[in-house]
């Protein structure tokens, strides 16, 4: 049966190293979209952060989709419209933020258009997701925010103290909420219906596209629940060990061009 959509991860599997898209993973999206197959950048980035990604492989027309905030959000790229909406609630926001307090670590907020902090003394890596993201970053106290809609919070800190407060959280917040280590020092923390598993398989069923004409490609731990999703998962050859025990096939690294091998060989 033949790929009818595509979801494909950015950093560490669309580009490479020095966060390019190679002419070869171009040149292979171009011939998939072409072909009728649906390509789907699955990110935790707002859709402002991904615009140049979707614009220049040419994703922002009418009947193309994004991923993002990790499977909060699923978008219309030309429009922004959110096909999928999974916000966390002020309740969510008081109990996370009150958990930080007591971890003592760093949290940030993000919204549709911005990004918020309670911390006086304001994080570099609250710093560095406004940069990536493109977002402004605001100082705002929790009383404040009650009337925002926060799509995720993010506990940030240095990658040992991070693993530290990991370890130190309660089971019932495994429980309340959908939890994911984006990076080293990025703790993502959403509503608990949204995932990148999640957003792929609702997407798949609104297109009518079967379990089976779906495949993923990622390469980290942020990725595992879109790989189970879909019929077929794609892990790169610089992915996860962990991740790769449940792909169907490795692809090459990021470096060697692995997304348009994966297209060309299993999708084409």
């Amino acid at each position: 049966m033949s790929i009818k959509l595509v979801a494909i991860d950015i950093d560490g599997t669309l580009v490479n190293n020095n966060r390019e898209i190679t002419p070869e993973v171009f040149e292979a999206i171009q011939k998939a979209k072409s072909a009728g197959v649906k390509i789907v950048i699955a990110t935790g980035r707002p859709l402002l952060g991904v615009k140049n990604i979707l614009e220049s492989l040419n994703l922002l027309d009418a009947g193309d989709y994004v991923i993002t905030y990790n499977g909060a959000l699923v978008q219309a790229t030309a429009t922004g419209e959110a096909f999928i909406d999974e916000p966390l609630t002020y309740d969510d926001y008081l109990d996370i933020e009150m958990e930080s307090r007591r971890l003592d670590t760093p949290l940030h907020s993000i919204t549709m258009s911005t990004i918020y902090t309670h911390n006086r003394n304001i994080s570099k890596y609250s710093i560095n997701e406004a940069y990536i993201t493109g977002l402004p970053l605001k100082y705002r106290t929790a009383e404040e925010m009650s009337k925002h809609e926060i799509i995720k919070m993010m506990y940030i800190d240095e990658p040992e103290k991070l693993d530290a407060t990991i370890a130190k959280l309660p089971q019932r917040f495994r429980e309340r909420y959908t939890i994911v280590k984006s990076t080293p020092f990025y703790l993502e923390i959403l509503n608990t219906n949204a995932s990148k598993g999640l957003a792929v398989q609702h997407l798949a069923e609104k297109l009518g596209i079967s379990h089976e004409e779906t495949m993923a490609i990622g390469d980290e731990e942020n990725d595992h629940s879109m790989l189970e999703a879909v019929g077929n998962p794609v892990v790169m050859a610089n992915g996860n060990p962990e991740l790769k025990k449940i792909a169907k096939y490795i692809t090459k690294s990021n470096e060697e061009s692995g997304v348009a091998h994966a297209i060309n060989e299993w999708v084409l």
